[in-house]
């Protein structure tokens, strides 16, 4: 959790094993370590690329091959680390279970996670074996099969570690090994897919209402399917390692670890004091400093309810003394992060340009007029909440704004950094992305000393890791599924058939939205952009909507989607940041809502919003 100073994963043990309590802090320490090492490398070696090239205009030999390794490893590292932590990705809905159901829920989803994890460990040892009698070289003697061994070492943690977090003792443990195995038995010692793919596809589909990991059930999915179309199951590894052929892909760890550096250091405060300066002093002006800070932060973490963790605490006591009543605060503080979303350089935007094959400078200038548009909606709606004599009665305060401007130069300059890296045509995305890590590292570290090198680092790192380990993890198998879906023609299929039931665009476009709008309050934003993309796609292009204007769709019903009752994510942030009930959190947001989803009406059928500034990237 944000904020934070524990090592993760060092739940107490209890005291009658303190060698177990040892071993095990000992092995959490070592993977944190070792994630941060290899996050460090992937900052530096980039830049070490821009030096060089700016010197002796030679780039690092095999860089962009080592840097887009590195990102693997960290997806590898990363998941084990969240498997750890219980923090895979999965669906949300399995939150609304409470009591006992919800642990059999979770003893059934974690062995149906752990059966498909150790199908995918023996699917990527396969690989391994026929890559290692390849005997490629990556760079610098570096054997390319010595990076791709991470996988089944990787799968094969998942799943031991999903047994483990399967119940809470050892009987349950057991219980859920012992069904995991039987599943594994039965894909293992039945001779042939037939009568058998639908079943399992079943079962996997409610394995994920249960809980389950999606990346369980994608890859599940995917393993079936290729095992019923004749397909050696090594293919799904083999799609996964392809991962590494992007080379955009490591931009996204780089502009997360941004994210984070920004969030654990003490800049919340520091932003919050500058646009209270600027605004505060206007009816609604509490309104304007939250909407503004909560925007900004969810462009670099790339997550709402990391803004909500971030701010709410300073956003909901300056609300509430300017006159604001509970319900307004709370809906404000929950939603006002969403524009930010679609502003340059939040993680979904980057995302989705990778799994839609779109470009990413694109999607940056077709974000910003939508971005706008939803900003302007959350601060009318949060100014006409306002008390009418809020901040009236305060004066302009020069010297105030002047000091908070000085101390907050260095974060508000954050921005900057890639914007003139990237207009300036100095770097690559993932190069820029590399230079705002290390500048917001430095700004956290050396320049104001909010983040501490040890601990601190390790554990930020850490975290950052956590969580592009699960995204990565799903975009990896489902490249698999998505290769299968592609050679059996599945897209073109949907294609036909919503073309022949629906003939207006407008209709189209209509349908599209109340369907992400669902699949976005069902599904984290990065688990829906992996899955969605490669069906929505086809059928954007067969309407003739503009790629760029399908995404910013896609992605502005996304995020709508985190404040849709009764089970959007960003609810139960709100819900367990403030200590209030999921239903009074969902009457509070209803309004703000609404008001939001005028602007993704306006973005859905106005695309001039969309396409308008995407001239200026030719």
């Amino acid at each position: 959790m944000i904020g934070s100073a524990s090592i993760p994963g060092a739940a107490p043990v209890a005291p009658a094993f303190p060698a177990l309590a040892r071993a095990r802090d000992c092995l959490v320490m070592t993977e944190n370590v070792l994630l941060s090492l290899v996050f460090a490398t992937l900052v530096l070696l980039p830049l070490a690329e821009i030096a060089l090239r700016a010197t002796i205009r030679i780039g690092f030999e095999g860089s962009s091959a080592l840097v887009q390794h590195l990102t693997l490893a960290i997806g590898i590292l990363g998941a084990a680390v969240a498997a750890r932590e219980d923090r895979l990705l999965g669906f949300s809905a399995s939150a609304l279970l409470e009591g006992r159901l919800a642990g059999i829920a979770k003893l059934f989803g974690c062995a149906a996670g752990a059966a498909v994890s150790a199908l995918l460990c023996f699917a990527s040892l396969q690989f391994v074996d026929v890559e290692r009698t390849a005997g490629r070289i990556l760079a610098h003697g570096i054997p390319v099969w010595f990076v791709q061994s991470l996988l089944p070492l990787g799968f094969g943690i998942v799943t031991i570690r999903l047994l483990l977090r399967s119940a809470g003792n050892t009987a349950g443990r057991l219980c859920a090994s012992v069904l995991a195995a039987a599943l594994v038995a039965v894909v293992a010692l039945v001779p042939g897919p037939d009568h058998v793919v639908a079943p399992a596809l079943i079962a996997l589909l409610a394995a994920a209402l249960l809980g389950a990991p999606l990346f369980a059930v994608i890859g599940g999915a995917a393993l079936l399917l290729l095992w019923d179309a004749g397909v050696p199951i090594a293919a799904v590894a083999l799609n996964h390692y392809g991962l590494t052929s992007n080379p955009s892909l490591p931009a996204i760890p780089l502009f997360t670890l941004a994210g984070y550096f920004l969030a654990e250091s003490g800049a919340p405060g520091r932003l919050i004091e500058v646009f209270d300066a600027l605004f505060g002093r206007y009816r609604g002006g509490a309104a304007i400093v939250t909407v503004l800070a909560c925007t900004f932060f969810t462009s670099f973490t790339g997550a709402s309810g990391v803004a909500i963790v971030a701010i709410g605490g300073l956003a909901m006591p300056l609300l509430l003394a300017a006159g604001y009543r509970e319900r307004p605060a709370l809906a404000l503080v929950t939603g006002g992060g969403l524009p930010g979303v679609l502003l340059f350089p939040a993680l979904p935007l980057v995302l989705y340009a990778i799994v839609a094959k779109t470009s990413i400078e694109s999607m940056f200038v077709g974000g910003f007029i939508p971005t706008l548009l939803m900003l302007g909606i959350a601060l009318w709606w949060g100014i006409r909440r306002s008390p009418p004599a809020a901040g009236a009665a305060r004066p302009f305060d020069r010297d105030r704004l002047l000091r908070a401007l000085w101390a907050a130069k260095w974060d508000l300059s954050l921005p900057v950094v890639p914007l003139s890296i990237l207009l300036g045509g100095l770097a690559t995305p993932v190069e820029a992305a590399a230079a705002t890590a290390l500048y917001a590292c430095a700004v956290a570290t050396v320049v104001h000393r909010d983040v501490k090198i040890f601990p601190d680092l390790p554990r930020i790192m850490t975290e950052c890791g956590l969580l592009v380990g699960g995204i990565l993890l799903i975009l990896g198998v489902s490249l698999a599924l998505t290769n299968y879906l592609v050679d059996a023609q599945i897209p073109t299929r949907v294609v036909d058939w919503v073309t022949h039931y629906i003939r207006s665009p407008w209709a189209f476009l209509l349908a599209l939205n109340g369907f992400l709008l669902v699949v976005g309050c069902l599904m984290d934003i990065f688990s829906a952009i992996v899955l969605i993309t490669p069906l929505v796609v086809p059928l954007g292009l067969a309407y003739g909507v503009h790629p760029v204007h399908l995404g910013v769709i896609f992605l502005a019903n996304l995020e709508l989607g985190y404040l849709t009752p009764p089970v959007g994510l960003n609810l139960f942030f709100s819900s367990y940041r403030f200590h209030r009930p999921i239903m009074e959190v969902c009457r509070s947001v209803a309004p703000l809502f609404l008001a939001l989803s005028t602007g993704v009406l306006a973005i859905t059928y106005v695309p001039w919003l969309s396409t308008a500034l995407l001239g200026f990237t030719r």
